[in-house]
């Protein structure tokens, strides 16, 4: 259990934002299946582009569980500043700087972890955009830039100077990518040198990790990125094994057909009839990748154009391993 600002979270499974991936219909989902708090994919903090489609969903926070956790990117601390304004009017109620992308189109514009390499335009960024809101605010950011140059440290310190309420910091440099494994004696030593919680994150991917890197570290709870895609019941895997040390059996068949039918659903309801299939594609195959056979049911699915199309593909292509299932046993 941990707070930020006047929120009490009270589970050490969070997560992360990625950007085209955790829309509105996955962090709902997250949360219901144990994330303790969940983080809106990256918006960016020029307003003049707020009007395109994909802001505006971006931005749409309907029926969601509190806290509203909206993560912000950009270079300017004005800009920054105002963002942070128009989200909080908007109903965030948490935000979060990026300073943790590696992509190179946001690194070319001095955002995301790009930024690591100016630790003066970090301070100004995080005290500009803690005076411009009344709501706590979040910092996530990497090791450093490179192996060379890896300023975590002095980074954290800056930011609880600058009255940032809570860090994420992902186990690798800007230079890593997302290559390598993630180390967690630099997010240790984080931990040690803030009194504001930290929370781990990088190539978590099971509940015994979780727990490694929980004690490891000392950290207040672990990030869930790239896990969690296909795999939204991770959070309550996890969740279940740090409280009472058990594992809980993978879920039957039967359950992933039924959460990710739901998950379709919410897309399409979200996305509309055009872009909702579209979107669907990637989760599809992110839930079917450990899946045997599913190779050809993968590619066919991703001709398909119509929801309804969609969706009765996958019934029907879950009772084929439902019925191979029972002749097995």
């Amino acid at each position: 259990m941990f707070t930020i600002g006047p929120y009490c979270i009270d589970s050490q499974v969070i997560l992360a934002p990625m950007a085209g991936v955790t829309d509105r219909p996955f962090r709902q989902l997250c949360r219901e299946l144990g994330a303790g708090m969940v983080v809106s994919e990256m918006l960016t903090a020029d307003s003049t582009l707020w009007s395109s489609r994909k802001s505006s969903l971006r931005m749409d926070h309907t029926g969601e569980a509190e806290p509203i956790a909206v993560q912000i990117a950009g270079g300017d601390p004005e800009m920054l500043a105002e963002a942070a304004r128009l989200n909080a009017a908007n109903g965030a109620q948490i935000i979060d700087i990026n300073m943790g992308c590696p992509a190179k189109k946001v690194c070319k514009k001095a955002a995301g972890s790009a930024l690591l390499q100016d630790e003066p335009l970090v301070a100004s960024i995080l005290e500009a955009v803690v005076k411009a809101v009344d709501v706590p605010v979040t910092l996530k950011f990497r090791t450093g830039w490179s192996s060379e140059v890896r300023n975590a440290l002095r980074i954290a310190r800056i930011a609880e100077d600058s009255g940032i309420q809570a860090l994420a910091l992902h186990g690798r440099t800007r230079a890593d990518g997302f290559a390598g494994s993630a180390e967690y004696d630099t997010i240790a030593s984080v931990v040690q040198a803030v009194k504001i919680p930290v929370f781990a994150n990088g190539d978590i991917a099971s509940p015994e990790k979780a727990k490694a890197v929980l004690q490891h570290t000392g950290a207040a709870a672990v990030m869930i990125g790239r896990a969690a895609q296909g795999r939204p019941w991770i959070f309550r895997e996890i969740e279940h094994y740090l409280r009472t040390g058990e594992q809980l059996p993978e879920p039957p068949l039967t359950q992933v057909r039924d959460i990710l039918s739901t998950h379709l659903r919410e897309l399409y309801a979200f996305y509309g009839e055009v872009m909702g299939p579209r979107i669907a594609r990637k989760h599809v195959g992110w839930y079917l990748q450990t899946v045997p056979d599913s190779e050809s049911f993968r590619k066919a699915f991703n001709a398909i154009e119509h929801a309804e199309v969609q969706q009765t593909s996958v019934q029907h292509f879950f009772e084929q391993l439902l019925m191979k299932e029972e002749k097995a046993a």
